[in-house]
């Protein structure tokens, strides 16, 4: 029988991020209370964490705009789920606040990464070199769209429920984008899906504000995995201040009781599966 090799030591864990001894901390290479503490903004060191590169004063106001944009959006599922858990477990914040961020998905604060991931996958495709001016981007596009409506798909981004004649968030990245030159191939694309889609669909949607999000990250080089975390990054200081507000001018209560005071009973519906017959024979 061959002895195992006995390790030299315990094993080691590289990491590039936070790391304690008695007297420091560093973070990213550098003193954590010297060096980053008062001097790097908290929107700049989420960028500098996910990438490990620092951004440039530009692109970290393109994503501190993305994180303004995603923060909070009024009564929306998210919202009334924290504070409804915070009705049920005031004794536990994190809780209400996760439930928020849990909800966050292919509805709500999702779109930023389906996005996102759907402009980089048409991209990815393209053989040669990317076009060179609006004609050539409006091209892509006009293709694209039909693609996604021969397959019976939707465009990530393209709609919305309330800004039905154009999310005032929209136009307001891609300048911030332009005025920083990081409007790069996925705004590109995004920007003429606006402009060609009502030819292919037959009227006109607007590019909602998650879905120019979700370009403006990747133009950003921003990890595509993690778009939605930086949605969820932005949602928890909005989920926080929804928690601040319902601790001053309390909803939910209100909320639970319009459904709970208001509940109707009516005969069960049975569910039977796709496969079974919808009425019993006796025989």
């Amino acid at each position: 029988m061959t002895d195992l090799p006995v390790p030299a030591g315990p094993p080691v864990y590289d990491t590039a991020l936070g790391a304690s001894s008695l007297h420091s901390i560093t973070l990213l290479g550098h003193d954590l209370a010297a060096d980053v503490m008062g001097e790097v903004g908290f929107g700049e060191l989420a960028y500098w964490l996910a990438t490990q590169r620092r951004p440039a004063p530009g692109q970290t106001r393109v994503f501190e705009a993305v994180l303004a944009a995603l923060a909070d959006h009024g009564f929306t599922p998210t919202a009334m789920v924290t504070r409804l858990t915070y009705l049920s477990a005031p004794d536990s914040v994190q809780g209400a606040l996760a439930a928020g961020l849990l909800g966050g998905g292919s509805r709500f604060l999702g779109v930023t990464e389906d996005c996102g991931q759907f402009l980089h996958e048409v991209l990815a495709a393209e053989d040669g070199p990317l076009p060179g001016d609006d004609a050539g981007w409006d091209a892509l596009a006009l293709r694209t769209v039909r693609q996604r409506r021969e397959a019976g798909l939707f465009v990530p981004g393209l709609g919305h429920h309330v800004h039905k004649e154009g999310d005032p968030r929209t136009p307001r990245l891609m300048q911030i984008a332009a005025e920083e030159d990081v409007f790069g191939p996925h705004l590109a694309l995004f920007a003429a899906i606006g402009r060609v889609h009502p030819q292919v669909l037959g009227k006109t949607l607007p590019l909602n504000g998650a879905g120019v999000c979700g370009a403006a990250l990747a133009d950003l080089g921003l990890p595509l995995e993690l778009l939605r975390g930086f949605a969820l990054l932005a949602r928890t200081a909005g989920l926080i201040g929804q928690l601040a507000e319902e601790l001053r001018h309390p909803v939910a209560r209100d909320i639970h009781l319009a459904v709970d005071l208001n509940n109707r009973p009516v005969p069960p519906d049975p569910y039977l599966p796709p496969l079974f017959p919808t009425t019993h024979e006796e025989g």
